[in-house]
């Protein structure tokens, strides 16, 4: 085997200067020139046990990729990724690497682990710019029988790809008038142009999946009358977790307080950022706070900042090494010039007689014991109150379960949280044809564990539908 050059350090990411991007909505991160991408994947030292393979929830034969692109067979790269992963770009873009695939990496145990995301990013790019979107696609004849997916996030597309790939007819149901679910309206155009989206979704066309958008399932249809009126035989539910979360403090209702949920939608599929072009209902705040310590509160603050904010505070309860939001986003965030304030938490909003953000009242945090999910607790410290002036407001404290499926599906299982109950390993419920998975089960998790729970459901509807009487039949 060849030396290693630079086996100790990852290959830097290329971006764009942080000044002139913290006003503009064009992505950051600017991918691996061809050179550099070879660089790093001869990083990889091909190790037996490759346990990066465990790390990632949709089984990609990362080894065997990787070693292609050092190998500059690029075209091969792309096949192997597709073989397991319909939304390359995507994930190369958002999936947490570095705790999954990368987190278990050999290298990590002693220097940077190689840089898996980075080099699939390149992949899937590469593809694009020669046209071989689909290319290596395998489908197997059709069997006759019909998939209801309902919703278009990543656990819904992933289904839906299976599923074709196996034969299978497949309708995708998206209640908004986008396909990508959290791809679109949930991460800003800088992390993930929408374009990455579209096309990787396209990708699905061409595999023969149709995606109807503004159907609401549980008001257009309801999951019962996807069985009895469209004649589907299996639904897959991957609806998100989609409702927000406010704390219990005064002012909650004023104007100018937000969800993350409402504020990164009216940006992203209402287009706030290209304003003038499109005058979104938005208040563009000179001061603005966005409350939480994950990657959606990261993106909120951040497109704050590129919708004209002069301050924009990232004000989060627990200490820099408990913030859930990937390093490389928090990094991003500080060179911008985001201010974050640490160990605080808000208590109160108050607003003017027009009912309108004018400040909000902070209390400083220490920690104190862990919590079950095992970080440290915040605990207020006495009389440490102090006051931030903002005209705008985003909480992005997490979100929970829409409840217009349940309610209109009454015996379809939930727990207290309004999750669905489902197998973890085939995502089936208790109500026959009925699976689901993603977040709708799980509560909010990342776009790749949400693929892999697609993965696995997709295996179990094939199995169930291939099970149905006259199953034989209709196949030939």
């Amino acid at each position: 085997m060849a030396k290693k050059v630079g086996l100790k350090t990852k290959t830097p990411m290329p971006c764009a200067d942080a000044q002139e991007r913290r006003h503009s909505f064009e992505e950051v991160a600017l991918g691996y020139a061809i050179e550099q991408a070879v660089v790093e994947a001869d990083r990889c030292i091909q190790c037996k046990n490759r346990p990066c393979v465990a790390g990632c929830p949709v089984e990609i034969d990362i080894p065997k990729f990787v070693e292609q692109v050092a190998a500059r067979n690029f075209e091969g790269a792309y096949k192997t990724l597709m073989e397991k992963n319909v939304l390359p770009a995507i994930c190369g873009r958002v999936c947490p690497q570095e705790e999954q695939c990368e987190k278990l990496c050999t290298l990590a145990k002693k220097w940077d682990p190689v840089g898996i995301g980075r080099i699939e990013r390149f992949v899937a790019d590469w593809a694009s710019s020669m046209s071989l979107g689909g290319s290596g696609d395998v489908v197997q004849p059709p069997t006759g029988h019909k998939a209801a997916i309902v919703g278009s996030g990543p656990a819904g597309l992933t289904v839906a790809a299976d599923l074709a790939k196996m034969g299978h007819q497949v309708t995708i149901f998206e209640a908004l008038h986008k396909p990508g679910g959290v791809l679109v309206y949930g991460i800003p155009e800088f992390r993930l142009p929408k374009k990455i989206v579209e096309r990787e979704v396209n990708g699905l066309k061409r595999l023969g999946v149709e995606i109807r958008t503004n159907h609401v399932i549980g008001r257009t249809f309801t999951v019962d009358e996807l069985f009895t009126e469209l004649g589907f035989e299996a639904v897959f539910i991957g609806t998100g977790a989609g409702l927000p979360h406010f704390p219990k403090i005064p002012g909650v209702n004023l104007i100018g307080v937000y969800s993350a949920n409402e504020y990164l939608t009216r940006s992203n599929l209402m287009k706030a950022y290209r304003f003038p072009e499109y005058d979104t209902p938005v208040i563009r705040g000179r001061n603005v706070a966005v409350i939480g310590g994950g990657n959606t509160a990261m993106d909120s603050v951040r497109t704050a900042l590129r919708l004209g904010a002069e301050h924009a505070y990232l004000v989060y309860r627990r200490s820099r090494a408990e913030m859930p939001a990937r390093h490389e986003e928090v990094e991003h965030a500080e060179e911008e010039g985001i201010e974050i304030m640490l160990l605080a938490a808000p208590t109160a909003i108050t607003g003017d007689a027009q009912s309108r953000v004018t400040s909000m009242t902070c209390i400083r945090m220490e920690l104190g014991e862990p919590d079950a999910s095992g970080r440290r607790s915040p605990v207020p410290i006495n009389g440490s109150e102090f006051e931030l002036e903002v005209d705008t407001v985003v909480f992005a404290v997490g979100q929970g379960a829409n409840p217009l499926i349940k309610s209109t599906t009454p015996d379809l299982p939930v727990n207290k949280w309004g999750n669905i109950l489902a197998d973890a390993t085939t995502g089936a419920t208790s109500k026959p044809g009925v699976f689901a998975g993603g977040d709708i089960v799980t509560g909010g998790a990342t776009v790749i564990s949400a693929m892999g729970a697609g993965r696995r459901a997709a295996r179990a509807i094939d199995a169930y539908l291939r099970s149905l009487p006259g199953s034989e039949l209709k196949a030939s």
